[in-house]
């Protein structure tokens, strides 16, 4: 019977010790998800088409002079789930559209050559690293990202699906 008592005793004293590591990791996860950067999708609405220059996979040169507005722009990362799901939507809606078409891929080391060849049949393509030139100059730092440009030159949507109206103003 003594063993018993000590057996409960010493299984208790674990399970309190459980309970107070147990709210410390929880504190500890708030903390960092107080302090975690937020994850942008791009520039804000009103805001102007940045500065940018780069070069397409084509060999075309493309910058903020030269993309043209109204404007649909869509950043893609291969081997991204959400990036797969998007990116059909992003097609249809480029090849149904008047508006000048820009996609930026992530160069990540995998394979997106079949993403950057069906978005080459609908947009200008530009790969680059993560966080390149074009990506840091739109704020971009979560994939997909699609960023629609009225026709007076400023961000009218942005976000991680596809917006609503693309040529809005």
């Amino acid at each position: 019977m003594q063993y018993v008592v000590a057996a409960v005793g010493l299984v208790g004293l674990l399970c309190m010790v459980n309970l107070l590591l147990t709210v410390g990791v929880i504190r500890r996860l708030r903390k960092q998800g107080e302090s975690a950067p937020e994850m942008s999708a791009g520039l804000s609405p009103g805001e102007s088409v940045p500065r940018f220059a780069t070069m397409t996979t084509s060999g075309e040169p493309i910058s903020d002079e030269l993309l043209g507005a109204p404007a649909l722009i869509g950043f893609f990362s291969p081997g991204c789930g959400p990036c797969a799901e998007l990116l059909p939507l992003f097609v249809e809606r480029a090849r149904g559209t008047s508006d000048a078409v820009l996609a930026v891929v992530a160069d990540t080391g995998e394979d997106g050559a079949g993403d950057i060849e069906r978005l080459a049949e609908v947009a200008r393509v530009v790969t680059e690293s993560p966080q390149g030139p074009v990506q840091t100059a739109f704020k971009v730092n979560a994939y997909p990202t699609v960023i629609a440009i009225g026709s007076g030159g400023t961000v009218v949507s942005a976000g991680h699906g596809m917006p609503a109206e693309v040529t809005a103003s």
